[in-house]
């Protein structure tokens, strides 16, 4: 029997202090312009509108009657222009001839109404934004299938998809799973979409669409929270790969249980890191790199190609350390790793192709590790 070891009192405490959400998914939102720029553009072609009435309205002034005086002028002009274009009408200045009740009807009544359209623009965009955001959301469930569901986006889990996207997985591809609306946020402001809620729950993982995922990553900060995560998503989604982080080494097991299928603890890692670098830095210097795809040298699971099959691990192109036989892992100095067959995988060291130092295609402001819930430390 396992038990899993809980966090901190002050860990928990934050995490209680975060307020849920409902689930809702959150798509990146394409780029607009600045507010006041919009509704500086809005003022000026209402304006635009009311000048052209005017206009009009002063090139026939003698076909209008003013019951005050008789006479239109520029001021009656821009008045009636004004009360005109806002559907207000007093009627005290009148179009008279059949030339100016004419201009009325082809030209200053669809006036009237563009000039209606741009002062209740801004309801009508709210209107329009919710059916937009609708259908958007609509489009993206029909085109996604095989995607990456990361449930916590703290440091392991942006760290665990910097890595896959360095690998050629596209954004399109990505749904982030996160209690705090502020990471969400930022989720979208890199091009992601996200899905703000508790990944323990089934409905928050089904509108991450997770019963069509290829893989779901686990990197929540809690291990309790890791193990209702890969509980749930195992039950909505039998042939999906899992793969979970977990703060303590003997929560591992109950992970596995739970139905992940590889489980990488976090703080052992990190342990047996330090201890290497202690007795060699620079051992520990080629493992981090190894670890950093992209940049030095990269550690990749590949098949073998035809060129290869027959031959020795020695004579390929990369350094091969393993073979994945079947589900059978080989070692590069095991007699039966050579020759290799064509229905072989192998693990293997090769040159990154990417420059040292490049950009994490994960841009934007920097995450300070402020969510709590399922994101991950």
């Amino acid at each position: 029997m396992f038990h899993v070891k809980h966090p901190s009192r002050q860990v928990r405490a934050r995490q209680d202090e975060e307020q849920l959400a409902t689930g809702r998914v959150s798509l990146p939102r394409p780029i607009v312009e600045h507010p006041l720029r919009q509704v500086g553009q809005r003022l000026a072609l209402a304006l635009f509108v009311l000048l052209v009435t005017v206009l009009i309205v002063m090139a026939d002034h003698n076909g209008y009657k003013d019951n005050v005086d008789g006479h239109v002028s520029l001021l009656d002009a821009v008045y009636y222009a004004t009360v005109t274009l806002s559907t207000t009408g007093y009627g005290d200045i009148v179009p008279a001839s059949d030339t100016a009740r004419l201009v009325n009807v082809l030209i200053v009544t669809p006036l009237r109404v563009l000039f209606l359209i741009i002062l209740v623009g801004t309801t009508l965009e709210v209107l329009a934004e919710r059916t937009r955001e609708e259908w958007r959301q609509k489009r993206w469930r029909l085109a996604l299938r095989d995607h990456t569901v990361v449930v916590g986006f703290g440091t392991k889990g942006r760290s665990a998809l910097e890595t896959l996207m360095a690998t050629g997985l596209k954004k399109q591809q990505v749904v982030v799973v996160d209690p705090s609306s502020k990471v969400i946020e930022m989720v979208n402001a890199e091009g992601l979409t996200g899905v703000v809620g508790d990944g323990t729950r089934s409905d928050v993982l089904l509108r991450a669409e997770a019963q069509r995922a290829r893989q779901i990553i686990v990197a929540t900060q809690r291990d309790d929270t890791a193990v209702l995560v890969t509980l749930t998503a195992r039950q909505l989604n039998k042939g999906v790969k899992i793969i979970a982080a977990v703060r303590e080494e003997e929560n591992a097991p109950l992970l596995r249980q739970s139905g992940a299928d590889a489980v990488i603890t976090s703080a052992s890692a990190a342990g047996r890191l330090l201890g290497l670098s202690v007795l060699s830095p620079s051992a520990g210097t080629v493992l981090e790199d190894l670890i950093h795809q992209g940049t030095g040298l990269d550690l990749v699971e590949r098949p073998v190609t035809k060129a290869e099959a027959g031959r020795s691990v020695r004579d390929t192109e990369d350094l091969v350390v393993s073979v994945l036989r079947g589900h059978r892992l080989i070692g590069y100095d095991d007699p039966e790793a050579s020759p290799l067959q064509l229905t072989d995988r192998v693990i293997a060291i090769k040159r990154s192709k990417g420059v040292s130092g490049a950009v994490s295609p994960l841009k934007g402001t920097a995450w300070n590790g402020t969510s709590t819930g399922t994101s991950a430390e």
